[in-house]
């Protein structure tokens, strides 16, 4: 019986839907599991993604893209498969996509994670007979803490620099974990946050969504001799760059991501790490792959050696994918 879903240099293949997901150059049907730009290409022919993710998506798209929204859990026939999207937990809208075709259910994960976070969808587990999981955190080191217990610690930081005077600068990525922690604070903060206006749209996205942020006001271009002492601003990673934040005075720069758990946040320019990831980690990926029942199990995004041999002295018939 030939395989449901093959590897292609161009990504994840469905030959009897004549689909890629996720895929790595243009193709002429996508299937998307999330907005993150790692996860699709400009210039696609069509594209499927969530519901819920598609002002996402036509957000980050160049022009007026072929754009298909499918609510989680209905089922469409793309030629001779059913495809289904199921939440993810990862970002507002990411999902699984679960594929069925002569008789065999295959389920992508994307990118996932199990935690509670307000921002998003949570996690649905999807059963399969194959499950291609990622591993970004795929070894025994990676794990979290609660997301609300860290936000308490972000808050807790906050607060004592602001007792100093001190502007916080807390770096994240610009869609998803930026809008996770403006939804975590949303309960914990009694003043505006400053955001990088490069977040603006997003958050405007995931405002109209219905999820509910902490308020927020833009870093203005210019202070034309205004003063940011205690404020908490959110930015993205690519201005850690003294000409941006040096303007606001006394500054104390963090960054929040996974990484932190297992990386010294001065390797790479922060003064204080905070561990929150929007990916599993590996409790969370052992756990899940459990409980999807599948006995086939593909690994991708990421190191997953650690996780492939743990797998196989289970028992399950394991491999990786070809990475990019």
């Amino acid at each position: 019986m030939k395989s449901v879903l093959t590897e292609s240099s161009a990504g994840i293949y469905c030959p009897a839907g004549n689909f890629y997901i996720d895929p790595r150059r243009r193709v002429p049907r996508a299937v998307v599991t999330h907005a993150h730009m790692d996860h699709f290409r400009q210039g696609c022919g069509e594209y499927y993604c969530s519901s819920s993710s598609a002002e996402l998506m036509r957000l980050r798209l160049r022009g007026k893209p072929k754009l298909t929204a499918i609510d989680f859990g209905s089922r469409v026939a793309l030629d001779d498969v059913t495809v289904s999207f199921h939440p993810a937990g990862h970002v507002l809208g990411s999902a699984q996509v679960r594929v069925e075709a002569a008789g065999e259910v295959w389920v992508v994960s994307g990118d996932y994670k199990r935690d509670q976070d307000p921002s998003c969808e949570p996690f649905e587990v999807v059963p399969c007979d194959t499950f291609v999981t990622e591993a970004t955190f795929g070894r025994k080191g990676a794990k979290w803490k609660p997301g609300g217990v860290v936000m308490g610690e972000i808050n807790d930081w906050w607060r004592e620099n602001r007792r100093s005077g001190k502007v916080s600068i807390l770096y994240c990525y610009v869609l998803g974990k930026l809008q996770r922690i403006l939804a975590g604070m949303s309960s914990l903060c009694d003043r505006e946050i400053y955001v990088h206006r490069d977040a603006v749209p997003y958050n405007e996205c995931y405002r109209r969504a219905g999820i509910e942020l902490a308020p927020t006001v833009v870093v203005p271009r210019k202070l034309d001799g205004r003063t940011l002492d205690g404020a908490l601003i959110l930015a993205p990673p690519k201005y850690l760059q003294p000409s941006w934040y040096r303007r606001f005075g006394d500054t104390v720069t963090a960054f929040a991501s996974g990484w932190m758990g297992l990386e010294d946040s001065r390797k790479h320019g922060y003064e204080k790490g905070f561990t929150l990831s929007d990916h599993a980690d590996w409790g969370q990926l052992v756990k899940t792959i459990e409980e999807t029942g599948a006995r086939n199990i593909r690994t991708h995004h990421g190191d997953a050696t650690e996780l492939n041999d743990y797998l196989a002295g289970r028992g399950l018939d394991v491999s990786s994918l070809n990475q990019p």
